[in-house]
């Protein structure tokens, strides 16, 4: 018999992510079940100023301030966003402002605030009522105009083959990284003399090609290619001047409100123009995914690109490795850039701006001055990053309230003819411990039986199959790896956890051994070449005899799956001559 405990352990793990994205880091948790009433045109801002008949509690941990004028801060360079909701400076030797006019937790003690009660839910009236008593923002005389609709692109506008024919041509090549940048240039530049690199605000590899011809001019005398990078997102989204004040401007007058795309460096701007000058092409090597595609449109907004005949020479790579084979390959099959893609991005980079303002004004006038222990002074909201602490709370408390219940389960080793098997208990466990070791018991018990000589003697008990069930059992092969399953495989198989095992990934994507990390892909589209990634790996001393033998007798890529059309499922790309090791080599070894 053993002894255990049910109930769900404790699963520790990190979340991953990627450039898309949006919320702000949340530094405080709400109540559970607390919900406080939102009422759309209450002036939040100026209603939390004091009257001067509402009785003021003193407070030696932190002196109530006005909100003035909110700073700009930056949430991260993947979400692509600049949020407004830095705080108010806190000011001393000015009372704390009250949330609302009909709470009697306005007149509490100091005493009693240091106990961090939740307060009574704010109801509708109370907020209508603050609202009538309080003066409102200043309003404005229209609503804000509408943002002009973008121009819409021909996707299917492409240059004639007859441009730069019989002279040199020049293309500028952007691609998301230096380190991609660096793999690209390394890969056209194999046949040039002239290779040189140059460390500007990004490094910039310079080179000239005859042999290597560029599909989209066919004639061209030479070749001479400028290799660039960005680093992410060009531009962040942020509210114009006017609607950063908190004094002037309600939450809810940012749900609509205009946006502006402010760049990141002003010198990566002038970087990508002073490097497209005197280009007759351009190619952009973003990721194959919608926030490369986003990326792709602000190179272009940088460099001013619009009229159909600049769109006409720009052109995009589309790649899921960095090994040279894949990029020349991408180099040979160049398309157009995917403008509606980049628009669904822009406009989940609006909702995630105006949702995370919103709501952390809110939120942070709402709570600020009813806890007194409530240290933080921005209580911030995010999309993705407030559902997340939903999720890690409700798990913290299920761990908190756990308690453990003892339990009983039965495990029998039978043995005949020197060979041992198990037999497990049809119940599995049982919580009547009397039970369990009733039944240990009878099982132990000595049986009378029938000697040789006729004689009865007590032998230990015999256990007697009576029914034999045979069935067939077939595994499937293995589906090929999403984002999602190489991060489980990992921690389940390999004890590493999800950050990690995605930051090894793209290093060995970045060095060539695996394909594109990022992918909801599980099943290979049928452009993609089996046999030529098979044979990279036929001298491995590890599985290379087996590769071999598929190579030998034939294969058959699995049938199941789904393909995103994105990228394929992670794929070693070459083989590895035993210089990988550690989590580079364990992870390689997984995929």
């Amino acid at each position: 018999m053993q002894g255990g405990g049910r109930g769900r352990g404790y699963v520790g793990g990190n979340f991953g992510g990627g450039r898309g994205g949006g919320g702000h880091q949340s530094t405080r948790s709400v109540p559970p079940g607390f919900q406080p009433n939102f009422v759309p045109g209450q002036n939040y801002g100026n209603a939390s100023q004091p009257s001067a008949s509402t009785p003021q509690p003193t407070s030696k941990k932190k002196k109530g301030m006005p909100p003035p004028p909110m700073h700009t801060m930056t949430e991260t360079k993947t979400a692509n966003t600049k949020t407004t909701n830095t705080p108010p400076p806190k000011k001393k030797n000015l009372p704390p402002p009250p949330i609302h006019t009909l709470s009697v937790n306005d007149t509490q003690s100091q005493s009693t605030k240091k106990k961090s009660l939740p307060p009574p839910p704010m109801h509708e009236s109370d907020l209508r009522s603050a609202s009538r008593s309080a003066p409102r923002p200043s309003s404005r005389s229209a609503a804000p105009p509408p943002a002009p609709a973008a121009k819409l692109l021909d996707p299917n506008l492409f240059s004639p083959p007859s441009f730069g024919a019989g002279r040199p041509i020049r293309i500028l090549h952007v691609a998301e990284k230096p380190s991609i940048a660096s793999s690209i240039a390394s890969a056209l530049s194999e046949s040039s003399s002239d290779y040189r690199q140059e460390k500007m605000c990004m490094p910039t590899h310079t080179f000239t090609t005859t042999s290597l011809k560029f599909h989209p001019s066919p004639n061209a005398s030479k070749t001479e290619h400028v290799v660039t990078s960005v680093a992410g997102h060009v531009y962040n989204v942020d509210f114009p001047s006017s609607f950063q004040s908190w004094d002037t401007t309600a939450p809810e007058e940012l749900f609509s409100a205009p946006t502006v795309k402010k760049a990141q460096k002003g010198s990566l701007v002038r970087h990508l123009q002073t490097s497209f000058k005197g280009c007759d092409f351009l190619v952009l090597w973003m990721d194959c995914d919608r926030e490369g595609e986003n990326i792709n449109f602000e190179v272009l907004t940088a460099l001013s690109i619009s009229s159909d005949d600049a769109w006409s020479r720009v052109y995009r790579a589309r790649f899921s490795a960095v090994a040279a084979s894949d990029i020349l390959k991408a180099y040979g099959s160049l398309v157009k850039p995917d403008q509606l893609q980049a628009l669904s991005v822009d406009a989940r980079q609006e909702l995630d701006l105006k949702v995370g303002c919103a709501f952390s004004r809110f939120q942070t006038r709402y709570f600020q001055g009813r806890y007194a222990d409530l240290d933080s002074s921005v209580i911030s909201y995010g999309p993705c990053q407030t559902p997340t602490l939903g999720f890690v709370a409700q798990r913290h408390l299920e761990i908190e309230m756990f308690k453990p219940e003892p339990y009983w389960a039965l495990d029998m080793g039978l043995l005949k003819g020197g060979r041992m098997s198990r037999a497990l208990w049809k119940y599995g466990r049982s919580f009547n411990k009397g039970k369990a070791e009733e039944i240990a018991r009878d099982s132990r018990r000595q049986v009378p039986s029938v000697a040789a000589d006729g004689s009865e003697v007590m032998v230990d008990n015999v256990a007697v199959v009576t029914v034999v069930a045979k069935r067939q059992v077939k595994q499937g092969r293995p589906v090929p790896l999403n984002t999602v399953g190489f991060l489980k495989a990992c921690s389940k198989g390999l004890g590493i956890g999800p950050h990690s095992a995605l930051q090894t990934a793209e290093r060995l994507y970045l060095s060539g051994y695996l394909s594109y990390p990022r992918t909801e892909s599980t099943a290979y589209p049928k452009s993609f070449d089996v046999r030529y990634y098979l044979e990279q790996q036929a001298s491995s001393p590890h599985w290379g005899a087996y590769v071999r033998g598929l190579l030998a007798s034939g294969f058959q890529p699995g049938r199941g799956g789904y393909d995103a059309g994105d990228h394929p499922p992670i794929t070693p790309m070459r083989g590895s001559g035993g210089e990988l090791s550690g989590d580079m080599w364990r992870v390689y070894e997984l995929v």
